[in-house]
């Protein structure tokens, strides 16, 4: 080694290792006072790119956790108004049973209206807790999903479905099926033909038997199968329910004959069954109609006045006539509408019957109907129609009966829709708690790679301190050396 007064290769040795010290020494007091070991990504680029994934898995998790209570706390909220309509179900059932009875000597029209409006709150409840018919009242009514995470990558391992979509899942007076109930007096018409008792035994097996419906001119085919095995009554009345109950009306076996009763409180309709597809029995024959009052022109009628004046229909309700005039030239069409006009606000409805060539007229109440005018042929002229009595099987205690069936059928859907909801809760439940757990491990996985280990981090700088004083130190000493090279020269 020669010695030189240009290069002081001791001085930068001590340079180069002081430098080292000092960003030692830098390096452990930004790990101590950040408290964490990766600061940059040339810490530790490897374990800064897993401790940001973990870093970001804990961040979904913890906003599930937010969704998920969210989730419950909307349906606490449903589910409290789905306890609140199955209280509203009891006073239903209540005001049928005081109605149901034979006995009963108050006024069955004030229990109906009482009925009626706890229908109509139903409804609006039903609306207010997103479980009815519409966008707005039905928000609830469909498949919700709650996306919570922590699913490793696969989205679909990360999302709680609870499923209250479909019409089965409307709690609305039309989707339990009592919309068109009434525990008014009077009943519903038996649909005519082969007396059927559907309280025992099993029917249509490995055949179908279709209902063709009128609803206000709108026409719908129920179409009923038994499978291999045939339905039993019940089953036979839920399927029909199902295809109908959108329309105001309901299906329902008789308490007292077994037969197959069609309700529809207050709305019009008529309905024919059909021949059956089979060799399984049939529910029931021929047409019937089934409101308080039918009256019904002759099958093969078509309206249309061909001479003379005006047809004049005279209707007698409670007493009172109301007349319908029907000029000459009028349609089927146009006569059902001009007779609706006048009068379905007095609960008396004209449809076209199912076979599509008569007029039904259908009322809430008991009434009559004459006809008159001179030279008129028309669909409701002497000779050209029938008009029969209300119908004999019209009792006071009719539609009572039938609105506790359908009650008993609203609560049993009510508590359907409550196990799902009530499932629904418990399954967020169970995912918040899995989310808070996958929380603690992300967390702690993350702490074990990015955080700094005091301990070390403050003997690593007590050993940093050293060294760069020692570097000072001895930077000092390499820096007089070549002071000794002048001795040299003496």
């Amino acid at each position: 080694m020669s010695y030189s007064f240009q290069t002081n290769v001791t001085s930068l040795m001590a340079q180069e290792n002081l430098r080292v010290n000092s960003a030692f020494q830098s390096r452990t007091i930004t790990r101590l006072t950040s408290g964490y070991r990766i600061n940059s990504s040339g810490d530790d680029a490897a374990g800064l790119a897993v401790a940001n994934l973990l870093r970001s898995n804990t961040a979904e998790l913890q906003q599930g956790v937010r969704n998920a209570n969210d989730g419950i706390s909307i349906l606490q909220i449903v589910d409290g108004g789905l306890n609140n309509i199955s209280n509203i179900l009891d006073r239903l059932k209540t005001l049928a049973t005081q109605s149901a009875s034979s006995t009963f000597s108050g006024d069955r029209a004030t229990l109906n209206n009482e009925y009626q409006s706890l229908l109509t709150e139903i409804t609006r409840q039903a609306a207010n807790i997103g479980l009815s018919t519409g966008p707005i009242g039905g928000r609830y009514n469909a498949l919700l999903g709650v996306y919570i995470g922590g699913g490793g990558g696969v989205q679909a391992n990360g999302n709680v479905a609870v499923d209250l979509s479909g019409s089965a899942n409307r709690v609305d007076s039309n989707g339990l099926g009592i919309g068109s109930s009434s525990v008014s007096g009077g009943g519903t018409n038996l649909i005519s033909g082969t007396a059927v008792d559907l309280r025992t035994g099993t029917f249509l097996a490995a055949s179908t038997q279709a209902f063709t419906f009128n609803f206000g001119g709108t026409q719908v085919v129920a179409t009923v199968g038994g499978g291999a095995t045939g339905l039993g009554g019940q089953a036979v009345v839920d399927q029909l329910n199902s295809q109908i109950s959108a329309y105001g009306v309901s299906a329902s076996i008789d308490a007292t004959t077994g037969q197959l009763n069609f309700n529809g409180g207050s709305n019009a309709f008529n309905v024919t069954a059909g021949a059956i597809s089979g060799a399984g029995n049939v529910i029931a024959t021929a047409a019937g109609t089934a409101t308080n009052t039918s009256l019904t022109t002759a099958s093969g009628q078509t309206y249309v006045d061909v001479a003379g004046g005006p047809e004049v229909l005279t209707f007698t309700i409670g007493g009172n006539n109301t007349t319908v005039s029907l000029a000459n030239g009028t349609t089927i069409d146009q006569a059902i509408s001009q007779i609706n006009g006048t009068m379905s606000s007095l609960g008396v409805h004209a449809q076209l019957n199912t076979t599509g060539d008569g007029i039904d007229l259908q009322g809430t109440a008991a009434f009559t109907v004459s006809s008159a005018g001179g030279g008129v042929t028309g669909a409701f002229a002497a000779g050209a129609a029938t008009i029969t009595d209300p119908v004999a099987n019209a009792a006071s205690n009719g539609n009572a009966l039938l609105a506790l069936t359908a009650i008993t059928t609203a609560i049993s859907l009510l508590g359907t829709v409550q196990g799902k909801v009530g499932a629904g809760e418990n399954m967020l439940n169970y995912a918040s708690q899995l989310a808070q757990s996958q929380i603690s491990s992300f967390s702690a996985a993350e702490s074990s790679i990015r955080d700094a280990d005091v301990a070390t981090e403050a003997a690593n700088l007590t050993k940093a301190q050293i060294l760069e004083q020692s570097s000072v130190a001895a930077l000092a000493q390499a820096n007089a050396a070549p002071q000794a090279l002048l001795k040299l020269l003496q």
